[in-house]
Formats: structure tokens, sequence, C-alpha cells
């Protein structure tokens, strides 16, 4: 897809290409057909060039210097930042690009007066060629001097002001004629489209870092961070630089808050397994398989180059409950049987028998939660770098917490385990475990007998998720709380820079009375080419806010950009958007918007365009949970446009390029060279003084020299009217377009959504070849669910063969299959209670749930099974199974909701996105386990194979019945 973007004196085109294409490649292709457009370019319309070599998450470091003393100009602050920091800190490895604005680029300008070059028959284009042929160096070989060679240089530049000064334009009447005698030599600040001012006090110059592509972030910037503090070391007295925003704090802040959770949940997890398992060494055989997990995971991740990040770390967070579920399976097997057959069979046999029977089920239902996470491999774009590494890590934890079970358990079991000594953590142990089997006997065998009720109570808990579910709204992602906020500022379209500056210092000002907030730092309009196209109407308000400790007057991020809504209030003229840095940047680099839901409406007319967008946004304002609903600005920029009348310049043989170049020396100003300052170097501006540029008269007055000596007016070559023009165009694969965007507030995305396509399409009418299209955070939605729509089916129907080949039986494996629904019914009832939405983190909470909730069921089926072999009735070898069963199945329940729980209760950063996925596990296990303890038991029955191999023979089947 191609992109662009024109506004005053930029253009910015920006190509997305396919996932997995090598951005250095893809840099070569654009910059073959840059050579082509480059040839078709018209003179004077600029030079096109591509941007430095990173992304839009580039921007890793945002910097500004601190001027304690008060000494210092913004003009030598900014000199400081382009000559001394930048050159400083674009040695860093990883940094491609460091970008400075504010403060005033140093220039020499010359001052033109016009009567003096009427006085003394002088063109502006004479007074510019002058300046360059008086300030240069040549070289001119060599000579040779003895048996010595000397080099011949000729120094001409000029080297400050007076050097300017004492340029000879001409002769007249044998005088000398200086620049001086025609314009001022001063030291002035180049034209700005930018500016940064800071908590409502005034101006500063700041930077920004961008890291290389393909480069660590939190590495760049720690780099960066060390060479700060080397360069704070030389920088004139009282002057620092002081970062107020990195990517680096909130990876930090993520990582904090998901490596807590998953300590804490191996401490819950470890605690389960000593309650249940009563003894220490069968508890810390199966501890032992967490921390052998994570690190063949993290060996892994290693292997193929996998960061740690919040959703690889979230992986392992998910899978710390279910890393030990083998490892339960297995020992406790191995327990159970050191109790029951201590004695009469060697120890090296009971642990191979014990071992050998749940070996194959272990196999198969670690085999499967691996399985059903493959349709999160399959995701691409954002969605599938979101969370491609999360279902990477659970893989590879799940993969090491099988070969823990299978090699590691069995050799631990025979050297740690015993058989119980009887001690009274163990009595204690095995007391709690013998009442729960106790009241759970009559339960289970009242249920064995009266199968329509268990039936009756998995069909009601159906009908609740059924019935629930359409309550349910439904996102892409929750909002991650960055602990920054972004508060965007559009002004009219005619606002000057100085009127920029002043609205947005008025707005931090009102911003700073908020206890929570640290400082507000703001970008107006645009610094270097690279970064932003903003114009000066626009203003980006980075908000710092103070650690959370701190908050007294809110406890939310969300509930603090409430209060500083309120703070600020209504400003005429102004638009505001609340968005975060990383979302921001996401946001944009989707639909080319700052918002979290972006409408296009594409068409030719600009006009047309303009009104439908504002029929489309007045609509959408009405929704309910509309938010910073704004249209893009097209037009409202005021010009002052000079159209040459071609007959008039003909009459006195004047070109048109005659005209246009002393309009653009005249009124804009002319690089007439440069003066260097040792590595430093500043333009020489040439430039009509202000008073003969700042009105549509005086320009009109601006001569043109014609042939013959003649001077003419400008008035009487072109038409010189103030009209109002476009102030930007915007195209995505070359058609135009105009957007709408909103964020949404107090409410799910897709609802929103539909409710405003229906109230659009019911009250918009478009003329023919004009298109409506929705995307942002919504788009991804979309396509996160339909792929998973896709693959999902294609998964269920692989673990049907799966389990088929494991038992044999449509009729075993159905009855697993049947606790997939009702663990979805729980996940459900989960997010309605807690007021979550159906999200993509809450989708991968069901996709963890299958694999759970099948493999509890392979371990219930395949004991069950065993007991049939071994001559038990069904109804005996239900009951009997489910009472052995009790342990395990409760236990692997317990270990992965508790590792839950700290993500469900964490507030921390990050913890947003992780919350639902938790929520959906907890209350899909409640659920899960309710029917593989009381509903499977009576079921199998109907779903148990009285016929096949292995099976008893009929009659000894028929008095179980």
């Amino acid at each position: 897809m191609v992109r662009s973007v024109s506004n005053f004196g930029l253009s910015v085109v920006n190509i997305y290409f396919k996932d997995g294409v090598d951005i250095y490649f893809a840099r070569q292709l654009v910059n073959q057909r840059l050579q082509e457009a480059r040839e078709k370019i018209p003179k004077g319309f600029g030079e096109p060039q591509m941007g430095p070599i990173s992304t839009g998450m580039g921007m890793v470091l945002f910097y500004y210097l601190d001027d304690e003393t008060g000494r210092y100009s913004l003009e030598e602050l900014r000199s400081i930042q382009d000559w001394l920091i930048k050159f400083q800190l674009q040695t860093v490895p990883g940094v491609t690009e460091v970008l400075g604005i504010g403060g005033y680029e140093k220039q020499y300008h010359v001052v033109i007066e016009p009567d003096a070059l009427l006085r003394y028959d002088l063109t502006i284009n004479d007074l510019i060629e002058k300046i360059r042929a008086n300030n240069l160096n040549i070289g001119a070989q060599f000579i040779e001097k003895g048996a010595e060679e000397y080099i011949v240089r000729s120094l001409g530049l000029a080297s400050s002001a007076d050097d300017l000064k004492d340029i000879v334009l001409k002769s007249f009447d044998g005088i000398p004629v200086y620049l001086k005698d025609v314009a001022q030599i001063e030291v002035g600040g180049a034209v700005r489209r930018g500016l940064q001012t800071r908590n409502g006090t005034g101006e500063i110059v700041a930077g920004q870092v961008i890291k290389l592509f393909g480069e660590n972030s939190s590495r760049v910037i720690q780099h960066v961070e060390e060479r700060l503090e080397k360069i704070n070391k030389i920088l004139p007295p009282g002057v620092k630089i002081v970062p107020y925003y990195d990517q680096k704090s909130l990876v930090d802040a993520c990582i904090g808050t998901i490596t807590s959770a998953l300590l804490q949940g191996i401490g819950l997890v470890v605690l389960v397994l000593f309650a249940f398992m009563g003894s220490v060494r069968p508890s810390l055989v199966v501890a032992l398989s967490i921390p052998f997990s994570v690190l063949f995971a993290f060996i892994l991740m290693k292997y193929f180059g996998l960061s740690a990040n919040l959703m690889s770390l979230g992986g392992l967070a998910i899978a710390i409950g279910m890393m030990v579920d083998g490892a339960i399976v297995m020992v406790e097997n191995v327990d159970r049987a050191f109790h029951s057959k201590v004695g009469t069979t060697s120890r090296r046999r009971l642990v191979i028998d014990a071992c050998s029977v749940v070996g194959k089920p272990i196999v198969f239902a670690i085999s499967i939660i691996i399985i059903v996470f493959v349709p999160l491999f399959t995701l691409h774009g954002v969605e599938g770098k979101t969370f491609r590494p999360l279902a990477y890590t659970v893989a590879m934890a799940m993969s090491g917490s099988l070969v823990f079970a299978l090699l590691l358990a069995p050799v631990l079991s025979y050297l740690v385990m015993r058989p119980s000594s009887g001690g009274w953590v163990t009595n204690l142990s095995q007391g709690t475990i013998g009442r729960l089997q106790d009241g759970y006997r009559p339960v289970v065998a009242f249920f064995v007998g009266h199968r329509m009720i268990a039936t009756g109570i998995a069909l009601i808990l159906m009908i609740c998720g059924v019935l629930v579910l359409p309550r349910l709204g439904s996102e892409f992602t929750p909002r991650l709380q960055e602990g920054s906020i972004i508060l965007r500022l559009t002004m009219a379209p005619s606002i000057s820079l100085k009127e920029s500056k002043r609205v947005t210092m008025l707005v931090e000002k009102r911003i700073m009375k908020v206890p929570e907030v640290k400082e507000v730092v703001s970008r107006i309009g645009r610094g270097e080419v690279g970064a932003h196209t903003d114009p000066i109407n626009s203003a980006e308000m980075y908000i710092v806010l103070r650690p959370k400790e701190q908050w007294r007057s809110a406890k939310t991020q969300g509930k603090i950009t409430e209060v500083i809504r309120r703070e600020i209030g209504e400003v005429p003229g102004v638009l505001m958007n609340f968005t975060q840095p990383i979302e921001m940047t996401i946001d944009e680099l989707l639909e080319g918007v700052r918002a979290e839901l972006a409408i296009k409406l594409f068409g030719d007319d600009l006009a047309l365009l303009k009104k439908g967008a504002d029929e489309i946004a007045g609509i959408v304002r009405k929704v309910h949970g509309a938010a910073d609903v704004q249209v893009e600005q097209v037009s409202g920029t005021p010009q002052l446009l000079i159209r040459i009348d071609r007959k008039a310049i003909a009459r006195y043989g004047i070109n048109v390029s005659d005209v246009q170049e002393v309009i653009r020396a005249a009124v804009g100003g002319e690089i007439a060279g440069q003066i260097f300052e040792g590595i430093r170097r500043f333009n020489v501006v040439a430039r009509y003084a202000p008073k003969y540029r700042a009105s549509k008269e005086v320009i009109g007055n601006i001569l043109i020299s014609a042939p013959g000596g003649l001077k003419v007016p400008l008035s009487q070559l072109a038409e010189i009217q103030e009209v109002i023009g476009p102030r930007q165009i915007t195209r995505e694969n070359s058609q135009r377009f105009i957007s709408i965007q909103c964020n949404v507030l107090g409410r799910d995305i897709d609802s929103f959504v539909k409710d405003a396509q229906r109230a659009i399409d019911k009250e918009v009418s478009l003329p023919s070849g004009y298109l409506v299209t929705w995307g942002g955070q919504f788009k991804l939605q979309q396509e996160a669910n339909k792929r998973l729509g896709l693959v999902v089916p294609v998964i269920l129907l692989a673990v049907f063969v799966l389990l088929y080949s494991s038992f044999n039986s449509v009729k075993n494996t159905l009855l697993i299959l049947l606790n997939i629904p009702l663990a979805l019914v729980g996940g459900v009832l989960g997010l309605w209670i807690a007021g979550e939405h159906l999200s993509v983190p809450a989708s991968v909470g069901f996709i963890a749930l299958f694999g759970i909730g099948l493999q509890n069921g392979m371990v219930f089926v395949n004991y069950m099974n065993q007991l049939v072999k071994e001559g038990l009735s069904v109804d005996e070898a239900s009951i009997n199974g489910a009472l052995m069963r009790l342990r395990p199945v409760l236990m692997t329940a317990c270990t992965t909701a508790l590792g839950l729980i700290p993500l469900l209760l964490s507030h921390g950063t990050g913890s947003e996105v992780q919350r639902p996925l938790a929520t959906v596990v907890i209350g899909g296990l409640m659920t899960s386990t309710l029917l593989t303890l009381l509903v499977l038991p009576a079921l199998y029955k109907w779903f148990a194979e009285t016929r096949g191999p292995g099976m008893n023979s009929p009659d000894v089947v028929q008095d179980g019945n």
C-alpha cells in the first residue's frame, strides 16, 4: 500500500510492504522508482529523498535541553543541539538519526533594502550572485620548489558578518558599492514551521532519537542514556539534557508487571502442590518442572531470536499452571502406587508401571495443548506480531514440560520419592483428600445414577452462555495504559505559529494544575523533516505522569484523563484528541490517523469529500461512546495567490522565471552561501526587509527588471489575491480520501461501529463512486476474528483425529470434546461478570481452555477405560475413576487457576492486556472442572465402548450395567 500526505512545503509518501520483506531490498526497489520519479518532477518542486532506515516505531527517546541559568538564547541552545549533542548521539550503535526541533537554527541574514537596490541599479539576483562569487575557496594543484611540493590553495570564504559586509557589488562612478550599502547583515534564526514548549512557561529546544531498523529498543535506549551522561559533562555550564519520554520505560514496566505475576503464580502453584501432595518429596518433583520448562523455553527463545516482552513472558505466565500438569499426573500416579502396592513390588517396578499407564495420555494431552495454539501462529500483520510470541512461548514451555514429565519426572520420582511415613503433614493432606472424596462419592454416585440431571445441568450452563454471549462487547485488545498521555490539539487552519504557541501554552498551564501530572512537553508543527509532517495548527502534547504511588485524585490512567479533560474545559476553536505514545504510533501506521477508529471517505471531488465527511462526523458524534471526533482538515488555509499575467510580461519581454525568482528570493528568501565556524556551518540567506514583504500591497510594489533596464512593479505583471486554499491532500493507493477519526469511550468498539454504520447507511447518501471504509483497531479485530474463524475449526478437526487415534473410539472422543463447550461457557460468564469484552487476548484464553479441558478429559476417560478393562462395571468404573482422579483433576485446575490469579488481580502496566485472558481461563476452569468431576462420569456410560479390542466381554459389562 502507498499512502501520501501533501501540505505546505512538504510531501511525505509512506510505502507499506508485506510482512517479512527485507527492508534493504525494499529500499532498493523504492530507490529505483525514486530515480524515475526524480526525472519527472519539475525543477523547483523539490528533491525527493528516502527517510532513515527505521520504522514508525523507531522514535525511541525524546529529550529537551534545560537551561538552569537562563543565560542562553534559543538560538544558542539549538546550535548546541545540532552541532554537539546530535553529532555525539549519531555515533551510538543502533541510532540511525537524531532530529531537532525548537529554538532557532542560526543563519546570517542579508536584509535587503529595495530602495538601495534601485538607487544603485542592482537587482536582488545580482546581489545573490555577488555573495556566491565572493564566498568560496579553490584549489590550484601544486608547485614544485626544489625537492619539495607545495599545495596551492586560495582562501576566499567569508568567516564572519564583517566579511559579508565588505563584499563589493559594483563600482558606481569609481566608488565601490558594498553589500552593507544596500543591506543589513545580522545573525538570526531560520524560518520555523514548528517549535516546542514546556509546562506553559516558554519555549525549549528538544531532540528525538530514532533507532535503526531491527535493533533492540531497550538496548539502544540504554546506550543512548549512557552517552547522554557523558554529553552532559561537556555541555556549557548550566545546560543539561533531560529525557522526558522513552519506550524503555514502558517495556520495563510491562516486563516488571508480568515478571511479578509470573513469580507470584509460581509461588501459588508450589503451595497448591504441597497442600495436595501432602509431602515435600513429590511436591518438589512436580515443582521442578516449572524452572525446567521456563529455562527450556528461554533456551529456545534465544535460539529463535525471540525477545522477552509483554506477550512472550505473558505466554509463560499463562503456561505456569499447565507446565506442572503432566508432572502432576505422573507423580500422583507414582505416589498412589507407593501407597497401594508398597511391599509387594520393587520400587523401581512400581515407578515404571505407574508412569507407563499415564505416559501415553500425557503425551497426547500436552501435544493437544500445543496444537490448539496453532491458530495464533497463523495470525498476520499487527495481530500476528502481537500474539505470535505468546503462542511460541506457550508451545516452548509445554514442550519443556513434556520432556520433564516423560524423562525426568520418573527418574526423580524413583530417586526422591519414598512410601509415606505418615507424618502430620501427610496425614493432614491425606485427611483433607479423604474428606473431599467422602463428600464427593455420594455426589458423583447420584449423578451416575441420574444421568439426565447431569445432562440438564450441562444444558443449563450452555444456555446461560448462549444468552450472555450477545451481551459481551468486542474489541481488538484492551487499551494498554502506557503511563504517558498524549493530547493532540488541532486548531484553525489559518492560525499563525505565534498564536498556536499561545493556545498550546494556555492548555499546558491548565494541565499542570492536575496533581498527578509531572510535566507537559508540547511539539507544535514540525521540526527537521523525517519524523512528523504536522502543520503549525497541530500540537502534540506529551503529558508525563508521576509514579502511581503519588496519584491522589484518580487511581487509574483513564480516570486521570477524565480529570485532565475537565480541567482543560472548552478551548474555542480547538479540537482535542487523547491518546498514548505507542498507541498513537500504531494507529497512525495502520490508517494514517492518530485515533483508534478511522473512517475513510474515498472520492475525487474535494468539495464533495468535505461535505460527506462533515455529515458522517455529525452522525458519529451522536453515537453513544464517541469521543474526540475530528474530520481531517483539507481546506481553510489563507493564501496570497500571485497569478502571473502572461500577456503583461510579454509586453515587457519578461520571462515567467524572471518573475518567480524575484518573488522567491524577495519574499521567501534565497540561500546565497554558507559561513563556516569550525565544523559548524550556517546558511547565508538574502531576503527583503520585513516591511517590504509584509502585505499584499507592498509585495505588489516589488520591482521586476525588464530588458533594457526598465523596472516594472509586480502588481502590473500579475494578479495578487487573498484566497482560501487547501491545507493538505491525502491519498491511498493513488486515490484521494478524507478521514474521520474518533476514539471510543465507555463501550466496546465493535458494537459502536455497528451502530455508527447503521446510522450512516440510513442518513448519508453519497454520490456514485464514493466509498466509505472502516479501519484502525476495528479492522485489526475483524481480520484476527476472520483468521481464527477459519483456522480454529481445522484445528478442532485435527484434535478429533488425534483423540480418535489415541482411544480408537468415536464415543470416547466425543465425550472428551464435550469438555470444550462447557469450558467456553465458563469463560463467557467470567468475561461478563468481570465486565470485560471479547478480544484477541480473550480468544487466546479460550484457546488455552481447549487444551486444558481436553487434557483433563483425556486422563479421566483413559483411567475409566482402564478400570473397565480390569473388570469393573461401567458404573463402578465411573465412580471409582472419578474418586481416583479427584486429586489430580483438582490439582491441575487449581495450579492453572492460581497461576493466573496474579494476572487477574494485577493493576500494573500491561495487566490490561493479560486480564481478559486470565478471566477466561479461570472462569472456564470452573465449569470445565465441574463437567469433568460430575457430568463426565455420569455420561461415561453412554459414551463407553462396550465392545472392541481390549475391552471386557459383553457379559462382564452387562453385569456392570
